[in-house]
């Protein structure tokens, strides 16, 4: 797995985060279906908004969350979000 260093994570144009009261869960809407999200897959999507790059992203996550493996969790998780296309 390689991420360009220099890579800010957005969500690409049709995708919306949204979280459902009705549910209690985040969702990521796409135009043809629907993915809940687990975890803290939403924390992480939340701060790629184009503006971070994916080390600072890391670092944030990691004040938020002391002692969780995010150095090695959070850039493996925005690959396979980037190799589905949720991403740009």
């Amino acid at each position: 797995m390689t991420l360009a260093t220099q890579w800010r994570p957005n969500l690409s144009p049709s995708i919306l985060l949204r979280y459902d009261h009705v549910r209690d869960d985040d969702l990521l809407v796409l135009p043809e279906r629907v993915v809940v999200l687990g975890g803290s897959a939403a924390a992480v999507l939340r701060l790629c908004d184009g503006t971070r790059e994916v080390w600072e992203i890391v670092e944030e996550l990691a004040e938020s969350f002391p002692g969780a493996p995010v150095e090695t969790e959070v850039p493996a998780f925005l690959h396979r979000v980037l190799e589905e296309g949720w991403l740009r």
